[in-house]
């Protein structure tokens, strides 16, 4: 008798902490529960591309810079939309207009601080198929955007990753839940409550140099990019009522 109390004390404690973070699933006191807490990750190819692109134009005063900056702007956008690009995958992200900082300019010979007394700075994420990142960057590189470089790598169907990783995780924490029951000399009954909670990222962070790529307007070919691998993690808290 007194195994038996022992029992149903240290099933109690397995229960209780978790419900404690859910009160909107309220537990009878009579009924026997474990809960399980399970993590599983799964990890595909991102095929989603979001290339952000920019660039940098100068001039003696702030008309002509404007002027320089809506000729380079025009081209970039052009390029972009007659590569096949569509209009609705190219969203405004920044632009300014402003004079030159002064510690930008104390290098410069007198001339080219000159040419330079104005800046126009405007920037952009294209959204693309992970295939086509390294065309966007190219053709965008190769019509002035010479502020330009990082990839954002995401996936077109997150909800099916998102249900994958749940799913796995659900899987562990019944496969946990069983092995515990048989230990406890119980049998594992029907799931009582479950909620998950699910993010993704990609595997590894991005390096900082793929960050700084710009300036390369005379490159020849693209460069050479591959798509990321995204991990996307789902936790899983589950009661199981026992007998």
């Amino acid at each position: 008798m007194h195994k038996h109390l022992t029992l149903i004390a240290t099933v109690a404690t397995f229960a209780l902490p978790a419900l404690a973070q859910q009160p909107e699933f309220k537990l009878d006191r009579t009924t026997r529960s474990i809960s399980i807490t399970s993590t599983a990750k799964v990890t595909n190819l991102a095929d989603v591309a979001s290339v952000h692109i920019g660039f940098i134009a100068y001039g003696p005063d702030k008309d002509a810079a404007y002027a320089n900056g809506s000729r380079v702007s025009n081209a970039i956008i052009d390029t972009l939309k007659k590569t096949g690009v569509p209009a609705d995958a190219i969203e405004s992200v920044n632009q300014q207009v402003v004079a030159t900082p002064e510690y930008q300019l104390e290098k410069l010979s007198p001339t080219d601080k000159q040419q330079h007394a104005w800046q126009v700075t405007q920037s952009w994420t294209v959204r693309a198929n992970a295939a086509d990142g390294a065309k966007v960057l190219d053709v965008a590189t190769k019509a002035g955007a010479n502020q330009s470089g990082e990839i954002d790598w995401s996936l077109h169907d997150s909800n099916a990753a998102q249900a994958a990783a749940a799913t796995k995780a659900m899987q562990q924490a019944r496969a946990q839940a069983d092995a515990m029951a048989s230990g406890l000399n119980v049998k594992l009954g029907v799931l009582l409550y479950a909620n998950n909670s699910v993010e993704s990222q990609p595997v590894r962070p991005e390096p900082q140099a793929m960050r700084l790529m710009a300036k390369m307007a005379n490159a020849p070919v693209p460069l050479a990019i591959n798509a990321r691998q995204i991990e996307t993690t789902a936790m899983v808290t589950a009661v199981f009522e026992i007998n």
